[in-house]
């Protein structure tokens, strides 16, 4: 795509980068296949092609609208299309350099900028964040639905093994996550001890970033990621830990990306790479481990039957990480019979906050998803990022765990 940016952008990290990533359009449309919004609304603008013309112009120098902005804030930021694309470009880094100019151009008024502002300053705080979702678990019966749907019932965490293997991980605890399913991490960290290997959280880091830096709040949500580095570096550089294990699909794209995002700052770009390359999601470590399983699984009875489970792979898992297929395998390998997906591809409309923002389109993604999760016969909805299971769960009777809950159940059974 030949592109002649404008000076306010041409020489800066950012105009170089989105020139890059434009030249390699070849507009040829694959993308529109397989984008959720396209699909939904049949408008090129709100597809990748269209998207992509609309930077385009920005970063030429055109005016841009709110009618710009809307079609850029209807992206999923799902990167289906970077999955799709033949000639390798990068969208979602060039949606972030795209809606940043556009945010500033265009200002928000009245409450479409009180909410983005109020979850970006509540998000990330776990404390507060915590704190709120106790409260509404108190009065969760006398909440409105579209708060209820916000609120899950709390699932007992059970005992987290004490550090005692040579081999010792840094677990993410994250910002949303501790308050709306503790339970998770709780059973990464007793599949990984079985497995002989240590889970610990660094208690100073939080938030990923990934909450502000995808509302535009870039610099907060390199801050956040500048946080977390500080955190896990001192154990990184004495060699004590041998990776990061994200339980959250989500999170592990954002802090994988680390090294780009603090790629400019000299004080932090060696350390963030190194970060970025230690980083995995809990999938990852796992698989790796799967002999250690197989035998693990052999010692012990079955403590619970898995059964029939439909496995909804998170965009940020399956397009971010592109970590296809193996979550399936190690279910099955514990003894769960994984049900096909219609249409596995697509996203089930979470989308960190793209389901407050945008509660219409998210809801018939949600609907789409859960058809197609039940068709054959599941009666369990495993998943592997705590956005997409909240936003799952609110929609359906059926239990939603985290993948790594399951396996947790087939070795340990439920915790008390």
């Amino acid at each position: 795509m030949q592109t002649q940016l404008a000076d306010f952008i041409k020489d800066t990290p950012e105009g170089r980068e989105a020139e890059e990533i434009l030249r390699k359009c070849v507009h040829c449309g694959f993308c529109t296949a397989t984008c959720p919004t396209y699909q939904l609304l049949g408008d090129e603008l709100d597809g990748p092609r269209g998207r992509i013309y609309l930077i385009k112009q920005l970063l030429e120098g055109h005016d841009v609208t709110e009618k710009t902005r809307l079609h850029l804030d209807r992206c999923l930021t799902c990167r289906s299309c970077e999955s799709t694309c033949p000639s390798g470009v990068h969208y979602s880094r060039l949606a972030d350099i795209g809606r940043k100019l556009v945010e500033e151009r265009v200002p928000r008024h009245g409450m479409d900028r009180v909410v983005r502002w109020a979850l970006r300053e509540f998000v990330p705080r776990s404390g507060l964040f915590g704190a709120a979702m106790k409260a509404g678990r108190l009065v969760r019966g006398v909440l409105p639905a579209t708060l209820k749907d916000k609120v899950p019932a709390l699932r007992p965490a059970g005992a987290w093994p004490a550090p005692r293997h040579a081999r010792r991980m840094f677990a993410l605890a994250g910002c949303v996550q501790p308050a709306m399913a503790p339970s998770i991490n709780a059973a990464a960290a007793r599949v990984l001890d079985a497995l002989g290997i240590s889970l610990v959280e660094a208690p100073s880091a939080g938030c990923c970033g990934a909450v502000r830096f995808h509302l535009n709040d870039q610099e907060g949500g390199c801050d956040d990621a500048r946080r977390n580095v500080d955190a896990w570096w001192p154990a990184i550089e004495a060699g004590e830990v041998e990776a990061i294990v994200m339980t959250a699909s989500g999170c592990a794209t954002q802090v994988k990306d680390y090294g780009h995002m603090l790629a400019q700052d000299p004080a932090y770009a060696n350390k963030a790479a190194r970060i970025s390359e230690l980083t995995r999601d809990v999938s990852e470590i796992v698989a790796a481990e799967r002999d250690a399983l197989l035998a693990v699984i052999a010692e012990r009875p079955a403590r619970a039957e898995l059964g029939k489970v439909a496995f909804q792979a998170p965009c940020t898992l399956q397009h971010g990480l592109r970590i296809r297929g193996t979550i399936e395998q190690l279910l099955t390998a514990a003894g769960a019979t994984v049900t096909p997906v219609r249409d596995a591809h697509l996203c089930c409309g979470s989308a960190g906050t793209y389901s407050i923002l945008q509660p219409e389109l998210s809801k018939t993604l949600r609907a789409n998803k859960l058809a197609a999760l039940g068709e054959g016969g599941a009666a369990t909805i495993a998943s592997a990022n705590i956005g997409c299971m909240t936003h799952l769960e609110a929609g359906t009777a059926k239990p939603v765990r985290h993948w790594i809950e399951l396996i947790d159940q087939r070795l340990n059974g439920l915790p008390a």
